[in-house]
């Protein structure tokens, strides 16, 4: 742990000003037989002889440097059983330092996202629970700030997977130690460990970034059930107030009968005492039939339309020197996907 000023630091490293300048994208470069990696907010260069990581204590780092971070690069847990130059350790572990950060967060936010849908994602529920969605709203937003840094991640990699100068150029040893270049060229090629380095990481990336995706999907179709279950409240109440409303205009028809004689107006009819009773059965009979009228159209218009009749098997048979027999079995349930079984004797 040591403290310098700024220009002191450019000298002795013999690097620019704008290389150590502070960027929030990832970004891998080599500048005069140095290696510049910059990680989000974390930013390392890198020698043939150490690692230098710059400004760590406002970035919570301290944990990986002084737990993990000396036996990652005494090469503890490295991808080959050989021996690599201090640059392959050094450059493994700053990424699986990023990886794992990455997978920390996939696992923090996937039961969250999935525990939320649950209780989101039931037919039962008759309207959803604001919290709920605003909990989902976060966590998606989460979700796709971590689709995005796992994707500059890998392009990142892949930018230096297709260039094969930059490959070279990160195996520093090659140019300052050349009695570590001709020791490799016996049997282990620097640039192609590299490359195997980068690509692994690479895998874990695009694995992080395929569960990131079925999470994503999962969030999408969840909202197309969560509106399939309101909208299928709502024609149910629609059609509840429909049927309501046929009702009162049946009973409002033959509630006319009631309002004639309901008039202050005198006839014969008043003075027969069975006449209340004819009138108001009259009014509730014609008022039923009408609305069981109603309802048996709305029923018939209501109704979904039968699926097309598919025959289940085609068969042709065709003569020849041979016997040649195509069957072709059309199934309703694969969507009209066929297979054919061709046979000869």
């Amino acid at each position: 742990m040591i403290e310098k000023k700024k220009t002191e630091l450019y000298q002795e490293l013999g690097l620019q000003a704008r290389d150590l300048r502070f960027q929030h994208l990832m970004s891998i470069a080599t500048r005069n037989n140095r290696i510049i990696m910059r990680m989000e907010f974390l930013k390392a260069v890198i020698t043939p002889e150490f690692l230098l990581i710059l400004d760590y204590r406002n970035l919570n780092l301290e944990h990986w440097l002084f737990k993990e971070l000396a036996s990652q690069l005494a090469g503890e847990g490295q991808l080959v059983t050989y021996s690599l130059p201090f640059e392959f350790r050094a450059i493994e572990a700053i990424l699986q330092y990023r990886i794992s950060k990455l997978q920390g967060r996939l696992n923090t936010l996937q039961p969250q996202i999935l525990e939320t849908l649950e209780a989101l994602v039931d037919p039962k529920l008759l309207s959803v629970d604001r919290s709920k969605l605003h909990i989902l709203l976060q966590n998606g937003k989460s979700l796709s700030e971590l689709e995005t840094d796992l994707k500059v991640f890998k392009e990142t990699i892949l930018d230096i997977l297709d260039e094969e100068e930059l490959i070279e150029e990160l195996c520093l040893s090659k140019w300052s130690d050349p009695q570590v270049f001709e020791e490799s060229t016996s049997g282990i090629d620097h640039a192609e460990e590299m490359e195997l380095l980068l690509e692994n990481y690479y895998r874990q990336a695009e694995d992080l970034a395929n569960e990131a995706r079925e999470l994503r999907v999962l969030i999408d179709d969840s909202e197309s059930i969560i509106f399939i279950n309101l909208d299928s409240h709502r024609n149910v109440m629609m059609r509840l107030n429909l049927q309501l409303t046929m009702g009162t205009f049946s009973l409002s028809l033959f509630g006319l009968i009631g309002v004639a004689f309901g008039m202050n107006l005198e006839s014969s009819l008043e003075e027969d005492p069975r006449i209340f009773w004819l009138v108001t059965g009259i009014m509730f009979l014609g008022s039923g039939l009408i609305w069981r009228r109603l309802l048996s159209f709305l029923g018939r218009h209501l109704e979904p339309p039968l699926p097309p009749h598919v025959p289940a098997v085609l068969k042709k048979s065709q003569p020849a020197a041979g016997r040649v027999e195509l069957k072709n079995n059309l199934k309703a349930e694969t969507f009209g996907l066929s297979r054919s079984t061709l046979t000869n004797q």
